[in-house]
């Protein structure tokens, strides 16, 4: 059973997505400020994080960098907010995905089970280990290390760089990537794709201005070469 905390300062939405998340299984705990979320985080770690940005005591970005430092579990953003600028920040610090209110319920329940997805698939023993000059993906341990320590990447993060690595020296299409890692309502959200892209490159690439090995290709898609 996945655990999914919500964090919401909003009575009503709290409750219709305890109940909703319930009958479907999900093991749900909730949590109404930016403290509470953390501590609750902590005590009963997550599966899925469903975070508002507008709390009481601290903005979520604050939430969702708190998260990050240790908390692998994919989160759901939230929000009220409806511009561009704010929907790249919450994904440039580490968030999934982001649902603007008001939001349909059987839509979210579908990003919350391809999250849940995202958060829990089994490793892979089936792939060797591949190595390039600046950094080593295990697709069995589900691990990247990059002189000789492993870096850390978020459940998205990673499951970008899989298909890229699995499809190693292919161009991958950017819908054929947004669906695969985000799922079908998600092939027209290319500015996921810049975001994260971006995010890859800092962690592993030796030169993120210039990549050797996380490869755009312009208007089409993306190519991992070794």
């Amino acid at each position: 059973m996945s655990r999914i905390l919500v964090v919401d300062d909003e009575p009503q939405i709290l409750r219709a997505l305890r109940i909703n998340l319930t009958v479907r299984g999900y093991d749900v705990v909730t949590a109404s400020t930016g403290a509470g979320a953390l501590r609750a985080a902590a005590e009963r770690p997550p599966d899925v994080v469903i975070l508002d940005l507008g709390l009481p005591d601290m903005d979520g970005t604050e939430v969702l960098a708190g998260l990050r430092g240790w908390c692998t579990a994919p989160v759901i953003v939230l929000s009220a907010r409806t511009d561009s600028a704010d929907k790249v920040e919450a994904l440039d610090a580490g968030a999934d995905d982001y649902v603007t209110k008001p939001f349909g319920m059987d839509e979210f329940l579908a990003r919350v089970r391809a999250a849940a997805r995202r958060g829990t698939s089994a490793a892979d023993t089936s792939e060797p280990s591949v190595e390039t000059a600046s950094f080593t993906v295990d697709l069995a341990a589900k691990t990247v290390s990059r002189r000789g320590e492993q870096v850390h990447l978020t459940p998205t993060e990673w499951g970008m760089l899989e298909m890229l690595v699995r499809n190693r020296g292919k161009l991958v299409g950017q819908k054929e990537l947004l669906r695969e890692v985000w799922g079908p309502a998600y092939d027209t959200e290319t500015h996921y794709l810049r975001v994260y892209l971006a995010q890859l490159r800092r962690k592993l690439e030796d030169d993120p201005a210039n990549p050797k090995h996380l490869i755009t290709e312009a208007g089409m898609g993306y190519r991992f070469v070794v």
